[in-house]
C-alpha cells in the first residue's frame, strides 16, 4: 500500500525507522549496514527528509545523527499512517480490548527499533489473560494485516526482566492511548 504512494523503498525504510519508533537516533553508516543499501541513496533521502523538516540532525564526533522531528505539523499523521501500514492499529483493535486484565502491549524485535519485518513481535503484559482467546485473536489479526504475529504473555515482573535484554516500544497501555 504505502509503496504505491511513496515509490522510494529507501524513504519508506527511513520513515519506518524514525517515525514508527520516534525515539530512534541513527547515523548514515549504521543505516547503510541495516538497510543493505548504498550510502548515497540513503544520504539523498536523509537530506530530502531533513530539508522537509521531518528529520533533525546533530553532529556527534565525526558522525551526523538523525532523529524524527516530533514537533513537525504532520508528525502524528505520518506515525498514524505507518501504524496502519504495519497493522498495529488492527492488532490493538483486535487483541488489546478483549483479552482480560491487560495492562500494556509492547512491540519487540525489529519493529521496536523501526525496522520493517514480515513478523510483528509483541509482548502483552497482564495477569490472568485469556490465552486461548489471545491465540484466536492473533490469528484473526494476522489474516487482517497479512503479517505473522509472534505474541508472548508476561507478568509485570517478567516484562521488566525481558526489557533489560531487548528494545521495546509501548503501543498500548490500560486507560491510555499511545501515539
Amino acid at each position: 500500500m504505502i509503496q504505491n504512494i511513496i515509490t522510494s523503498k529507501t524513504r519508506v525504510k527511513l520513515l519506518l525507522k524514525f517515525f514508527l519508533n520516534y525515539q530512534t537516533i541513527s547515523h548514515l553508516r549504521g543505516l547503510e549496514a541495516e538497510f543493505g543499501e548504498s550510502s548515497n541513496s540513503i544520504r539523498l533521502e536523509l537530506l530530502n527528509l531533513e530539508n522537509a523538516g521531518l528529520l533533525k540532525s546533530f553532529p556527534k564526533g565525526n558522525k551526523k545523527l538523525y532523529y524524527a522531528n516530533t514537533s513537525h505539523p504532520i508528525f502524528s499523521e505520518i506515525n498514524s499512517i505507518l501504524k496502519k501500514f504495519v497493522g498495529i492499529d488492527q492488532i490493538i483493535d483486535q487483541i488489546t480490548s478483549k483479552i482480560g486484565s491487560l495492562q500494556a502491549a509492547y512491540l519487540t524485535g525489529d519493529f521496536a527499533i523501526g525496522k520493517d519485518s514480515h513478523t510483528i513481535e509483541m509482548s502483552l503484559v497482564g495477569d490472568q489473560l485469556d490465552h486461548p482467546l489471545i491465540d484466536t485473536l492473533v490469528e484473526k489479526a494476522e489474516n487482517l494485516i497479512h503479517r505473522r504475529i509472534k505474541c508472548i504473555v508476561l507478568t509485570n515482573d517478567e516484562m521488566i526482566q525481558q526489557n533489560i535484554d531487548q528494545p521495546t516500544l509501548l503501543i498500548w497501555k490500560a486507560d491510555q492511548s499511545i501515539n
